[in-house]
């Protein structure tokens, strides 16, 4: 069989296969093997090239394959949706709001403070979170630019959110691993991984149906990419670095049930769009 004609058949899992090996190769090669679990990430310089590194795989995965599948009307696309910014300033508010409100109200009722808002410097607090935000247009490049839409062909915004939320919960799994020596506190490292691992990828599952549903209305990867800034943002490991233990871990489980409550709101308000297939050509 041709290459090709083999890569465009099974071009999504394909797609997948290439963001985990190139992700998980960068991290594995820049921090070495042998690290794991064994450093505080706050004070490893490597740390942050091997987040680059990891997040190099959904950024060449998709630009790759977009290549080989799409071509130059692809790409094309690809840029147009990145840059479409005329979607209404509803679109924004419903895009970027709900992660920073529900970390806070989170936050709030399990009566934690919040360095962001007893910091002397808020500056400090915040600049972390909003550059790692800026980050993540190197992921939806590859998640929504390229993944979501194909699943979109054949599959519903929650089934395309489920497969696409699952693996992007996955794909975290070695920083998960590679953080927790931070994190665990009283914990026992097993217990702290297993419940850590759950709610990342039972929060971002839930999250990346709302990335979904809203690419699904805009069609701009510009404001997905903003929700998903949001997120990561609002992010616990940003703006409670010192919370460890069972206090980070009831975090998880809380902001990830929050997210699925949200997910409810969606299908209740859009229930029809959110579960409809689409019409595949016969």
């Amino acid at each position: 069989m041709n290459i090709v004609i083999f890569l465009k058949r099974y071009q999504v899992l394909i797609y997948f296969i290439l963001t985990f090996a190139i992700s998980w190769g960068g991290f594995v090669f820049v921090i070495g093997p042998n690290n794991f679990g064994n450093a505080d990430w706050q004070t490893d310089a490597m740390f942050p090239f091997a987040v680059m590194a990891m997040l190099s795989g959904p950024t060449v995965a998709g630009l790759l394959m977009t290549g080989v599948v799409d071509d130059v009307a692809g790409f094309r696309k690809l840029f147009s949706s990145l840059f479409k910014w005329r979607t209404g300033i509803c679109w924004y508010a419903i895009a970027i709001l709900p992660a920073p409100f529900l970390s806070v109200a989170v936050l709030f009722a399990l009566s934690l403070t919040s360095p962001i808002f007893t910091a002397d410097n808020k500056i400090s607090v915040l600049l972390p979170g909003i550059i790692a935000g800026l980050t993540t247009v190197f992921e939806e490049i590859g998640w929504t630019g390229f993944a979501v839409p194909k699943l979109r062909k054949r599959c519903s915004i929650f089934t395309t959110g489920l497969i696409v939320g699952f693996l992007w919960g996955v794909w975290h799994l070695l920083q998960q691993l590679y953080i927790s020596n931070t994190y665990t506190g009283e914990i026992h490292l097993a217990l702290y991984l297993s419940i850590a691992i759950f709610n990342a990828i039972a929060g971002l599952t839930a999250y990346r149906i709302l990335l979904v549903w809203i690419y699904d209305h805009t069609e701009s990867l510009l404001v997905t990419t903003l929700m998903h800034a949001s997120l990561t943002a609002s992010n616990i490991f940003i703006f409670r670095p010192e919370a460890t233990g069972a206090h980070i871990l009831i975090f998880g489980l809380v902001f990830a049930a929050a997210q699925w409550v949200l997910v409810a709101v969606v299908a209740i308000v859009d229930k029809k769009r959110l579960i409809q297939q689409p019409e595949i050509p016969g």
